[in-house]
């Protein structure tokens, strides 16, 4: 069981972790939509998570947590890729044939918020680094 103290800075680490992944998939050009799916988080909740001062604590899942991750780690590895904001922002708009994605977009293909297509979304943008960690 966590502590009193242990619980509030996990739910502060979660607020500041979905309101990070919330800005980048504003940028990146998600609809609330795609974002509440890819996050799993509900309309009011991300909508909170947009507002500068709207989530100072939260609880989220153990799924939650690991969709955010997935945002996190795919925007670090499009940083590692990219130079310029247009395809570091771009990217995850633009087609791509790809055979996993067929034409559709990476926020096209975590937009249904099925956990496999946000952690396979992952795996190609990380594989596309090439070992640059």
């Amino acid at each position: 069981m966590l502590s009193t103290v242990a619980a509030a800075t996990q739910k502060s680490t979660s607020a500041t972790g979905l309101r990070t992944a919330v800005a980048i998939l504003d940028k990146w050009g998600a609809t609330g939509e795609q974002g509440e799916a890819i996050l799993r988080v509900s309309h009011s909740t991300y909508a909170r998570a947009k507002r500068k001062d709207g989530v100072a604590s939260i609880n989220l899942d153990r799924d939650q947590l690991t969709r955010v991750s997935f945002v996190l780690n795919m925007h670090a590895a499009l940083r590692m890729i990219f130079d310029n904001p247009e395809n570091l922002y771009g990217f995850m708009r633009m087609p791509n044939d790809n055979a996993f994605f067929f034409g559709r977009s990476p926020l096209e293909v975590m937009g249904g918020g099925d956990i496999v297509a946000v952690y396979e979304t992952f795996r190609r943008i990380d594989a596309l680094r090439g070992g640059q960690w």
